[in-house]
């Protein structure tokens, strides 16, 4: 059985009128190799006739973000030509990669209705060879997204990428990364076995949980060694968990705004590649 590290808590961080808990990084934790970044936008409620989400055309290179929509929806566009509105319980999968703009805001529909949100962002490295590749969108609705159900019923995994218990994610990335959802009822149990070389990251969104026989709640982030190979959680109440895991790149890291690469003088270029044009010309 693994062993619990450190519990880390997320931060608040609103951004505009949006009430946001930044997970990672935050004072006590850099990142997670390979996971870069997780913001936990809600859960609030808007009014009608709202603004919605703040997140206007803004570039990326060099990682993948990707989004969890738990409640409300969001209106993606980008540089690649991708478009969509993806509902409660779709996810956005977006490869930065060589660079391109895009825009997270709330569909017409909801900022005019307004309702519940929350939703979770999270950024995840690629590794140095794939930096620059093309980039590439996938938007995917709930019933995209395969479901396994086990102990009868009171914990369904939402398989978003790599493999869990048997079934094939819904995403296969260009690195190693298993991502996903899972919903617990309260005395819910699961056993998974992860391999001890790989990072795992352990978010809890909703309730409380007992992971190799320590306590969690809501807005932490579980941390642990590389010592065992096997997790063992069970739901002391209600709750949702985003699970990911993968093998470390061990790569240096440098990130400066919305660019991550492993050079300095790579960040430098992305600047200028950006302000060149070379990202693609935003429409609006």
């Amino acid at each position: 059985m693994r062993t619990v590290k450190q519990q880390h808590r997320a931060v608040s961080a609103p951004i505009a009128d949006l009430v946001t808990y930044r997970a990672l990084p935050t004072e006590s934790v850099e990142h997670l190799d390979p996971f870069l970044f997780l913001n936990h936008h809600g859960p609030q409620t808007y009014k009608p006739n709202n603004r919605g989400l703040p997140f206007g055309p803004h570039p990326h290179r060099g990682f993948e973000t990707v989004t969890f929509i738990l409640e409300g929806d969001i209106m993606h566009e980008d540089t690649g030509g991708h478009q969509s509105i993806i509902n409660a319980g779709g996810i956005q999968w977006m490869t930065a990669g060589r660079g391109l703009i895009h825009a997270e805001v709330s569909s017409p529909e909801f900022k005019r209705t307004g309702g519940p949100l929350e939703i979770l962002q999270l950024w995840v490295n690629l590794p140095a060879k794939d930096k620059l590749t093309e980039p590439r969108y996938i938007g995917l609705q709930a019933p995209d997204i395969p479901t396994v159900s086990l102990d009868e019923g009171r914990v369904r995994i939402h398989a978003v990428s790599g493999e869990w218990a048997g079934q094939r994610g819904a995403v296969q990335p260009l690195a190693d990364i298993q991502l996903a959802t899972i919903d617990f009822q309260a005395g819910g149990q699961l056993t998974l076995p992860i391999p001890a070389a790989h990072t795992i990251f352990f978010y809890t969104i909703r309730g409380r949980l007992r992971v190799n026989g320590e306590e969690t709640e809501a807005l932490r982030l579980t941390e642990f060694n590389h010592d065992g190979d096997k997790l063992h959680i069970e739901a002391l109440t209600d709750a949702v968990l985003l699970l990911g895991h993968a093998q470390p790149f061990l790569e240096p890291i440098v990130a400066y705004g919305p660019f991550v690469m492993n050079t300095a003088a790579e960040i430098q270029q992305a600047y200028q590649d950006y302000q060149a044009g070379k990202f693609g010309q935003w429409r609006g």
